[in-house]
């Protein structure tokens, strides 16, 4: 595999969790618990698609073969998507568990994006740098209402421990990792996730005490694939509703 294979899959990877991400919390506009967050996980989901579009964007530049970030983004099948499982797990309007899905997902984010604003590659680093902004005030959001749950009343407390122990399972996933990481990282151009995971766990922890959250024990079955285009049966209802319009309409300009 060449470096510039890598930085395609590498770019589609991180692309793609955004995506997905922000298609799960784009349910809520006009269903938060209350305006003000109705507004706020609008404005993530919509911090999340502007993630998505610069790395789509390059990922196209690397591959060189004139897609665009519309054709990655939208004219891709399941098995072609790349993103952790987390991400696309259903929340059937539990906000909990969508408030839980993206504080365990942002968290990584968060010390993903720190440790590739010094990427080698230039338009990473700037990416990178732009995106720490968004996914700072996503880390502290989710931080606050995670608390805010779980040191709430008994069912409130309930409800988040729940989502927690249906979580669970796809967090070790978070750290999955390949040949495509091995070479970016041994070339500064990613990072390597293995190094931020004790930096995640203290994160989390913190978070969990104050929220009286008990973390779940990683013995049993943990989820994996996704970065090799294993997914769960979720995804593909995610892409049937959010690719149709592009399909039906192939040659539609905005």
């Amino acid at each position: 595999m060449t470096t510039d294979q890598a930085k395609f899959i590498y770019c589609l990877r991180i692309a793609d969790n955004a995506n997905i991400l922000a298609h799960r919390l784009s349910a809520w506009c006009g269903h938060g618990p209350i305006l003000e967050e109705d507004i706020a996980m609008s404005n993530m989901s919509l911090d999340l698609i502007g993630q998505a579009r610069g790395f789509y964007t390059y990922a196209g530049e690397v591959e060189g073969i004139n897609r665009t970030e519309d054709d990655l983004a939208y004219l891709r099948d399941e098995r072609d998507y790349y993103n952790r499982l987390l991400v696309e797990q259903p929340d059937a309007g539990d906000f909990g568990v969508a408030m839980m899905r993206s504080f365990l997902y942002s968290t990584l984010s968060y010390l993903q994006f720190r440790a590739l604003i010094n990427s080698k590659d230039e338009t990473i680093s700037g990416l990178a740098a732009k995106s720490i902004k968004e996914v700072t005030y996503h880390v502290r959001h989710t931080s606050e209402w995670i608390i805010r749950l779980g040191d709430g009343t008994d069912f409130s407390h309930q409800k988040i421990q729940d989502a927690t122990d249906e979580l669970w399972s796809y967090t070790d996933e978070l750290f999955e990792q390949d040949e495509v990481d091995s070479i970016l990282s041994n070339e500064n151009i990613g990072v390597d996730l293995s190094s931020l995971r004790d930096e995640w766990d203290n994160m989390i922890n913190e978070i969990f005490t104050k929220a009286k959250i008990n973390r779940p024990t990683s013995n049993g079955f943990q989820a994996k694939g996704g970065i090799r285009g294993l997914h769960s049966e979720h995804l593909g209802f995610i892409l049937a509703e959010m690719q149709f319009l592009p399909r039906a309409y192939p040659d539609a300009k905005w």
